[in-house]
């Protein structure tokens, strides 16, 4: 899946680099498509001024090195349930452990393969967290905006939350 950088430059104008978002996005394409055979459509990218993820299931990881951040995957319930009974082959129905430890792995993969592309910033990636419920705050790094970029996918809709900054 091809994201062109200036279409990604004209959607929004932060401090950000668009070279820091665009990894997580192929990033998020290459986990959704191969682990899950499920193929993202990217939506229109923003800032999220809020801090608050738009959906009730968050994966949350830490980066730290030449650059500092946080990565949130944000799903809603029916692409949790939907993404973890795809990757460990069970019918999950319900926010039980083992769909916590599949967003958690997914939001790994996810940060992983965003590293290997910006590996200029010897970037170190946290052990995942997992937080559940509607309209829950997520702590980005002071004075970095989180950028927003939404998906939908044929289960329904998710989206990566990206805060990273030089330091």
């Amino acid at each position: 899946m091809a994201f062109p950088t200036a279409i990604l430059s004209r959607a929004w104008v932060v401090p950000m680099q668009v070279e820091y978002i665009n990894p997580f996005i192929k990033s998020l394409a290459n986990v959704f498509e191969t682990m899950l055979d499920c193929k993202p459509s990217l939506g229109e990218i923003s800032l999220n001024h809020e801090r608050v993820p738009k959906h009730s299931v968050s994966g949350v990881i830490g980066l730290s090195g030449k650059a500092k951040g946080t990565v949130v995957l944000s799903l809603s319930e029916e692409v949790a349930l939907k993404a973890a009974s795809t990757l460990l082959m069970i019918e999950a129905t319900e926010l039980d452990e083992e769909v916590i430890d599949a967003v958690g792995e997914l939001t790994n993969m996810l940060a992983g393969g965003a590293k290997a592309e910006l590996e200029q910033y010897e970037l170190s990636v946290s052990l995942p967290n997992v937080v559940l419920g509607q309209d829950h705050d997520i702590c980005f790094p002071p004075g970095v905006t989180p950028i927003h970029i939404p998906f939908e996918t044929a289960w329904g809709s998710l989206s990566v939350e990206v805060a990273l900054a030089e330091v």
